[in-house]
C-alpha cells in the first residue's frame, strides 16, 4: 500500500499538463484488436489502469513498446479469445474488450470484471446489447462465454452507458450492413474513439448524440493517432487552484467539453480565462474572493460529471452556505465523505444519492483513506486546502486515473510525499 503524505496550506503557482484521456486511451487500446497490424497511439496517460489493460492484451498475444506518452501495439498474433480472469477482474474497463474480440474472432471469454466499488455497476447492459447482436451467451463457473459474429440492425440500449455505447460501435463495426444505436451515450471519449476507428477505416457517424449509425466494413487498417486531453483531470486541477486560491494555468485542454463545470464554478465565484496557445486551450485561474455555495446534480454528458461530484463537494466545503449535491447516476459514490468528516468537514448525507455540504470548514489534518479513483483526488484536494500534514492510505487508486498527480502538484508549489 502506498501513501500520500500531504503538507497543505500551500499557494501554487504555475502551469500544470494534462494528459491524455484516460477513458478515451482505455477504449482505444481495447479497439486496435480490430485493425491486425501495429497502430501508434499518442498522448496515452502513464496510469495504473492502462498498465492492466496492456497487460490484458500481452496475455492474449499483442505486443506493445511504449516510449514516453506514445505506445506502439501490433494485435497481428493474438492467440487466444480466452481474456485472464486474474487481470480482468483488476479493471472495469474490461468488459469493453468484448465488443471487438467479437468482431475480429466471433467469440470471447471474459470474467467479470473488476475496479472502482461505487455502486452496482453490473455488465447487465452490456450482455444485453451483445444479445441484440444475436451473439450468444452462456456462463462457466465465473467467466461468461460469447460465442458469434456481430449481426447488424437496430441497437437500444437499456439506458446511457458510455461503455455500452463504446462496446455496441465496436461490435458494429465490422459486421455486414447498418446498425443504429440508439439512447446512446454522448461523452466526448465516445467521440474520440469513433475517431479512431474511423481513422482505421470504420465508418461510424453521429458518435457524441445520442442516435449513432454505423456502417459496417469489411476490415479496418492500423493507424496513428492523438487521443485529446482528460477532462476530468483538468477540471480536477482548477478545482485544486480554486481550493488553495492560487493562479495556475491548465491545459492544453478543449473548454466545450467542460461547460457546465465552468458555469458552475463560475455561478460559485471562480475566476479564469481561456488564453489559445499554437491552436491549443489553456485555462488561467485567477485568485478569487470566495466561493458561494452552488448546487449540482451530476447527469450524463453533457450534464456535469458524476466523475467530479467528489471533488466538487470537497471545493464546496470552503464555499459559504449549504450545497445540496444530488448524484442521480450511482447510488454509492459518497465513500469518500467519512473520510472528509474526520477531517472535520460538515457533511450530511441525506439519501443514498443527495449530500449537503456546509461551509465553510476549517479542515483538520489528519490520517484517512481513498478508497476509489475520484474520492481520493478530492481528498488530495482537501489536504491541499489544510494546514498541517495530512496523510492518504491507499494512494494507489488514485494513480489509477491520475497521471503523475505528485510531480506535477509539487512542480507547482505543492509539498506532497509519496511513501510505499
Amino acid at each position: 500500500m502506498s501513501s500520500y503524505i500531504v503538507r497543505g496550506g500551500k499557494t501554487l503557482s504555475g502551469k500544470i499538463p494534462i494528459s491524455g484521456a484516460k477513458n478515451s486511451a482505455l477504449k482505444i487500446l481495447a479497439a486496435s484488436i480490430m485493425a491486425q497490424g501495429k497502430s501508434v497511439i499518442h498522448n496515452v496517460p502513464d496510469i495504473i489502469d492502462i498498465s492492466k489493460m496492456e497487460d490484458i492484451l500481452m496475455h492474449l498475444g499483442a505486443s506493445i513498446s511504449k516510449h514516453d506518452s506514445t505506445i506502439e501495439i501490433d494485435t497481428s498474433n493474438i492467440n487466444t479469445t480466452v481474456l485472464d480472469p486474474a487481470l480482468t477482474r483488476k479493471i472495469r474497463a474490461s468488459i469493453v474488450l468484448a465488443g471487438p474480440m467479437l468482431a475480429r474472432f466471433g467469440e470471447v471469454t471474459i470474467a467479470e470484471p473488476g475496479g472502482c466499488l461505487i455502486g452496482s455497476r453490473s455488465i447487465d447492459d452490456h450482455l444485453d446489447l451483445l444479445k441484440q447482436f444475436n451473439i450468444d451467451i452462456s456462463e462457466s463457473g465465473d467467466n461468461y462465454i460469447l460465442k458469434g459474429k456481430p449481426q447488424a440492425g437496430e441497437i437500444v440500449l437499456c439506458k446511457m452507458s458510455v461503455t455500452a455505447t463504446e462496446n455496441a460501435i465496436m461490435a458494429a463495426v465490422l459486421s455486414k450492413g447498418i446498425t443504429k444505436i440508439r439512447v446512446a451515450a454522448a461523452e466526448p471519449e465516445i467521440a474520440d474513439l469513433a475517431n479512431f476507428l474511423n481513422k482505421m477505416g470504420a465508418k461510424i457517424y453521429g458518435a457524441g448524440t445520442h442516435d449513432i449509425e454505423i456502417q459496417g466494413v469489411d476490415k479496418l487498417s492500423p493507424c496513428e493517432y492523438h487521443i485529446m486531453p482528460d477532462r476530468i483531470e483538468a477540471a480536477t486541477y482548477i478545482m485544486a487552484a480554486l481550493i488553495t486560491n492560487s493562479k495556475l494555468e491548465i491545459g492544453p485542454l478543449i473548454p466545450e467539453h467542460l461547460s457546465i463545470v465552468l458555469t458552475k464554478l463560475k455561478n460559485a465565484g471562480a475566476s479564469f480565462e481561456i488564453t489559445d496557445k499554437e491552436g491549443q486551450k489553456y485555462i488561467l485561474v485567477n485568485n478569487h474572493e470566495g466561493l458561494s455555495s452552488t448546487p449540482i446534480d451530476t447527469r450524463t454528458y453533457p450534464g456535469f460529471p458524476t466523475d467530479l461530484q467528489s471533488v466538487y463537494a470537497v471545493l464546496m466545503t470552503q464555499a459559504k452556505g449549504k450545497t445540496r449535491i444530488f448524484e442521480t447516476l450511482f447510488e454509492s459514490r459518497f465513500g469518500y465523505i467519512e473520510e472528509l468528516k474526520r477531517m472535520n468537514a460538515k457533511i450530511e448525507v441525506v439519501s443514498p444519492h443527495i449530500i449537503d455540504v456546509y461551509g465553510a470548514s476549517r479542515l483538520k489534518p489528519q490520517e484517512i483513506d481513498a478508497f476509489d479513483i475520484r474520492g481520493g483526488s478530492a481528498l488530495v484536494l482537501a489536504a491541499l486546502a489544510t494546514k498541517g500534514e495530512t496523510i492518504i492510505g491507499h494512494a494507489e487508486m488514485i494513480e489509477r486515473g491520475y497521471e503523475k498527480m505528485v510531480e506535477k502538484l509539487d512542480n507547482v508549489g505543492a509539498d506532497i510525499q509519496r511513501m510505499e
